[in-house]
């Protein structure tokens, strides 16, 4: 008499030529592709509300930063110009604060004291204590100034933003 195995049970035959462990592999395989094709479609329809989320911007803030220029870059006539471009770029890409932003603009320039002061102007929601302390707080205003001047510097001017102490702020 012929003795049977483990795994003789998947082996026999259950419709057709379709055998124990193919109905099982198939299902398997049924289910993974089901998850596969909904997990596409609930990343292709979710939307974040809170992404798209507009703020009621009731309020201005504004922050006035002094930038100090180094000796070899307050020759350069273009200067004012491209820092006020570069500022604008930085606040507008901001994943914090783009969304804030309003404006920069020159406040002054003195090439005797080779300085920059910026009007750095966002709108904020009014009431919003912990807002203020946390998002628009001068130190986080600052920081991602600094962080952006660390990582890309600017061409002809190396040297400009990289001492921690060229930003400074102003007042208000």
């Amino acid at each position: 008499d012929k003795k049977e195995g483990p795994w003789s049970s998947c082996n026999k035959i259950l419709i057709g030529r379709c055998r124990v462990w193919m109905a099982v592999a198939s299902v398997f395989v049924g289910l993974i592709i089901v998850i596969i094709i909904s997990l596409g479609i609930v990343g292709v329809t979710y939307i974040d509300e809170d992404e798209n989320e507009v703020p009621e911007l009731s309020s201005n803030k504004t922050f006035l930063v002094m930038l100090k220029i180094p000796d070899e870059c307050v020759s350069q006539e273009e200067l004012p110009h491209l820092l006020t471009q570069r500022l604008t770029d930085v606040y507008n890409s901001s994943p914090s604060l783009s969304r804030y932003f309003t404006s920069v603009e020159i406040a002054d320039f003195s090439s005797e004291n080779a300085t920059i002061t910026y009007h750095l102007l966002f709108g904020v929601p009014s009431g919003d204590d912990r807002f203020m302390e946390y998002m628009m707080s001068e130190e986080v205003v600052l920081s991602i100034l600094r962080q952006d001047f660390h990582d890309k510097n600017m061409p002809g001017c190396e040297a400009l933003g990289l001492d921690p102490a060229s930003f400074l702020p102003y007042g208000e």
